[in-house]
């Protein structure tokens, strides 16, 4: 979810609450029956809101100005619970930007989704790795391109507090546990802040712990079998992985800086530790790049914006591998589904699979996009820039977000609910069990 609801919940409210719009039958197109004529407005919804949606609208206005086609994008706080049932109801957008391909494979049940026009999988096929294009493909047909993207698996940290305690990014796991001891042993309190509160999504952050260590400790045929269900919650695998979180997030002496107890993580908001890391009460908190944009509403303990930079007040490095030199990450982005072929919806499709759109969207601050073609030397600080050069390489072993593949019973239904179980105590081996579970409803 280059942009998903995880993202959205992480903008300030105050931001967030004076963009968010609801759905209206009447601010939609409807399902056309294919082949239509040109439409003077083609509407999209999303889960993006806040400022990010401005960005996103304003990401068209080149197009608008070559094509004469006017877009609207209409952002949802609710967009993930509403938007099936808006499309079995008659009521679907022209476009919806999809951020799970569970959610995506849904839609397409609905036999709602037209399969992506000629040009849009053109454009794919120049622009993305085929990891990509398999997201937004079912049963052989080709859907939904990407849009935007973003990189998990990060440990934000302050390069100024590392050079006054002498230490160094580690390189693997093993160092990583080693430098927290460190900072223990200099500062006499826990190194680490976490924070799994996000409403009705809490317990997400857990998820994307687990993911990182399944990949590292694993590898990606595991995570790949994890995802389609052949390796269960209950395995060995997903157990040493557990086991592995847990020796950071379980662990009293090492969390939860600047909050409380190994309890208080759930009770934390996912965007607050952006402000801890900041003023130097947590020294370490694992979350994806999309955490960049909150060091710009944060103050660090001089009263100061941080610089966010290699040498600055914050900066984040990729959760090291078991073995050094490793680079497997797990990430997240959207898609985009439509729900007619009429002229205007094509066109304003095939923009948004170009190199062009991902242009204009990443220059305009806060995102990164996977894109192939797209100009990372456009991202708007040097930290997104390093995330989307690593999202670019080929050589990087890249996996979608592994709640987002998994059926919503579990993806985002017993695996969330199990992670706040399991920091609220709960044994590993009954976590398991009923995040397991989840399959069976």
């Amino acid at each position: 979810m280059a942009l998903s609801q995880r993202y959205r919940l992480l903008a300030p409210i105050a931001l967030v609450g004076v963009a968010a719009l609801a759905l209206s039958g009447c601010a939609e197109g409807g399902s056309g029956d294919g082949g239509g004529d040109a439409k003077e407005t083609v509407r999209i919804s999303g889960g993006i809101t806040g400022p990010q949606a401005d960005d996103l609208n304003n990401a068209f206005d080149s197009f608008t100005e070559e094509t004469g086609i006017k877009v609207e994008y209409t952002g949802d706080k609710g967009f993930e619970g509403n938007i099936v049932t808006k499309v079995t109801g008659g009521d679907a957008p022209d476009i919806a930007v999809v951020p799970q391909p569970g959610l995506l494979k849904t839609l397409v049940d609905t036999g709602k989704v037209i399969a992506a026009p000629e040009g849009v999988e053109k454009a794919v096929d120049e622009n993305w790795s085929e990891d990509w294009k398999k997201y937004g493909t079912f049963d052989d047909t080709f859907y939904a391109a990407p849009m935007l993207a973003n990189l998990k698996g990060y440990v934000w940290y302050s390069p100024k507090q590392f050079a006054e305690w002498g230490v160094e990014v580690p390189k693997t796991w093993d160092e990583m546990l080693a430098l927290t001891d460190t900072i223990v042993e200099k500062t006499g309190t826990p190194a680490w802040c976490a924070g799994f509160s996000s409403e009705a999504a809490s317990g997400w952050p857990g998820t994307d712990w687990i993911e990182d260590l399944v990949l590292r400790q694993s590898g990606p045929e595991v995570y790949d079998k994890w995802v389609a269900g052949d390796v269960k919650f209950t395995d060995p695998e997903i157990k040493d992985a557990f086991d592995a979180v847990g020796e950071v997030l379980l662990n009293p002496e090492y969390v939860n800086a600047g909050y409380g107890d190994v309890k208080s993580i759930n009770s934390t908001a996912f965007g607050d530790v952006a402000a801890a890391v900041a003023d130097g009460s947590c020294a370490l908190t694992h979350q994806a790049s999309f955490l960049e944009v909150n060091f710009r509403d944060v103050q660090t303990a001089e009263g100061n914006e941080p610089v966010v930079a290699p040498d600055g007040d914050v900066y984040a490095f990729i959760l090291p591998g078991i073995e050094e030199g490793e680079l497997q990450v797990e990430g997240g982005g959207e898609f985009v589904a439509a729900f007619n072929d009429d002229e205007s919806t094509v066109k304003v499709l095939e923009y948004m699979a170009s190199a062009e759109f991902a242009d204009a969207s990443v220059e305009a601050g806060g995102v990164i996009s996977a894109n192939k073609n797209a100009d990372a030397n456009l991202a708007s600080s040097e930290f997104l820039k390093e995330a989307m050069l690593i999202m670019q390489d080929d050589s990087t072993v890249f996996r979608f977000d592994a709640s987002d593949l998994m059926p919503s019973t579990v993806g985002n239904g017993s695996f969330w609910k199990g992670m706040v179980d399991w920091i609220d105590g709960k044994d590993t081996d009954t976590v398991l069990s009923d995040i397991q579970a989840g399959y069976e409803n």
